[in-house]
């Protein structure tokens, strides 16, 4: 029997918490919040669940908290998980993120701190956890995480692979004002920064809700949707292992359209999204705070998500999408894979959540099957982009159980012929191999 922690009780963590409250070999889940109200409030849906109220900001608090567990799953701001990180890692027991942690290199200026940080990561931390024969997974959402396993499933149709691009339209809009159905302060922070690419073999930054494609998918009725660049993981994770697990691919995007960037795309360009504190009027303010106090938390509780539906709903869609270019036989082909996923009303029959803590959450907790079923094998540190493909079989198995399945197109002829664009010669990142 497992005793597992869950660090952040938001949309997802909750998710994550009441998914591991159903798994026969958990003995007990500590939810850890810096609320004690949110965490108590999960723990009144689970059987196995102990809140307990942890300040994120010390070590030493995650630690004590953590004590006797074998997992630290944290589901916190990324300013946060470089402490989370930190308590696995001195405690010796395993670590997941959603999203990989920032700050843990300081003698590199701010644009190639990501790049650096995750090279740092992989090479240095994931020493560290080694060592103590434990095992770092991170990027295990939905984008990165479940995206991450569908670009591996979608690779595995080619023989080589020039170009992988990896994109999400968040199609759920409710009459009520909920521009993120997720945390808001990751998005906000997402949208306000320069987004992350890989291109001719070099990792690259490219500006926020820059070149845009067009897409006309059924999950669109047939209506074209414009996908910007945005700035995601996964490019960052293909960009270290591409000759190992994506057959050579040289070029990797994240392309991000929807409710959520028409709401922030408009706010960046009046710069309303920036941190740099500002005066007007006799009032000094920061303008990325005062958007982010008036932008409301994503609903988690059924209760809430019930009332939202009832009060209706303008559109419950989206799509998941991964294109892989490259050979097959010989042939220039795309492998053209969705996936499909339960929208907000069907996640709410199912499971009481709304969509995203479906996908996101569930997705996240599906990475933490392998882990509590001891079928992550790897020591050291690893993005999800790194199962073997027994895992991934696994991991998709999983999924199937839940509902999140893919299909996949083969079309011949078709390249990759998008570039992009007014990328200045110092947004390629030093070599960090």
């Amino acid at each position: 029997m497992k005793k597992v922690m869950v660090c952040g009780c938001g949309a997802q963590g909750s998710t994550i918490c009441r998914k591991l409250d159903q798994e026969p070999n958990i003995e007990e889940v500590i939810c850890a919040d810096y609320s004690m109200d949110a965490a108590e409030a999960v723990c009144r849906l689970m059987t196995k669940g102990t809140p307990k109220q942890v300040d994120a900001t010390k070590v030493e608090e995650i630690k004590k908290a953590a004590e006797g567990c074998e997992l630290i799953v944290g589901v916190m701001p990324l300013e946060l998980l470089t402490n989370v990180l930190k308590a696995a890692m001195e405690l010796g027991i395993c670590y997941q993120d959603l999203s990989a942690c920032e700050g843990l290199v300081d003698d590199v200026d701010e644009y190639h701190s990501w790049i650096a940080g995750v090279n740092y990561m992989y090479k240095v931390i994931g020493k560290e956890f080694a060592a103590k024969n434990a095992t770092a997974l991170i990027g295990t959402g939905s984008a990165p995480g479940v995206m991450c396993v569908m670009a591996r499933r979608a690779v595995q149709e080619l023989d080589e692979c020039d170009t992988i691009n990896m994109m999400v339209y968040e199609g759920v809009e409710a009459k009520r004002f909920i521009p993120f159905w997720w945390s808001p302060d990751v998005a906000l922070a997402d949208m306000s920064e320069d987004a992350l690419a890989f291109e001719d073999g070099k990792h690259l930054r490219t500006p926020a809700f820059s070149n845009p494609i067009y897409r006309a998918w059924p999950e669109t009725n047939g209506e074209p949707v414009r996908m910007v660049e945005h700035s995601h993981d996964e490019p960052t994770y293909v960009g270290f292992h591409a000759d190992k697990y994506f057959k050579g691919c040289k070029n990797a995007y994240f392309k991000y359209g929807g409710v959520g960037i028409e709401f922030a795309e408009p706010l960046a360009r009046a710069g309303l999204l920036s941190y740099e504190e500002e005066t007007v009027n006799g009032h000094t303010f920061i303008p990325h705070e005062v958007i982010r106090a008036h932008t409301p938390a994503a609903p988690k509780d059924p209760e809430v998500i019930k009332e939202i539906i009832d009060e209706g709903l303008v559109s419950d869609g989206g799509a998941f999408v991964v294109e892989a270019y490259g050979k097959k036989d010989g042939k220039d082909v795309m492998v053209d894979l969705h996936v499909t996923a339960p929208g907000l009303v069907e996640s709410y029959e199912l499971a009481k959540m709304t969509g995203e803590m479906y996908l996101t959450g569930q997705g996240a907790f599906m990475f933490t099957k392998l882990f509590v079923n001891d079928l992550i094998t790897q020591k050291g540190l690893i993005s999800s982009d790194e199962m073997n493909d027994e895992q991934v079989t696994q991991y998709l198995k999983y999924a199937e159980d839940l509902g999140i399945t893919y299909d996949i197109e083969i079309k011949e002829g078709v390249t990759w012929t998008e570039k992009l664009t007014d990328i200045a010669a110092e947004s390629v990142f030093p070599d960090y191999e």
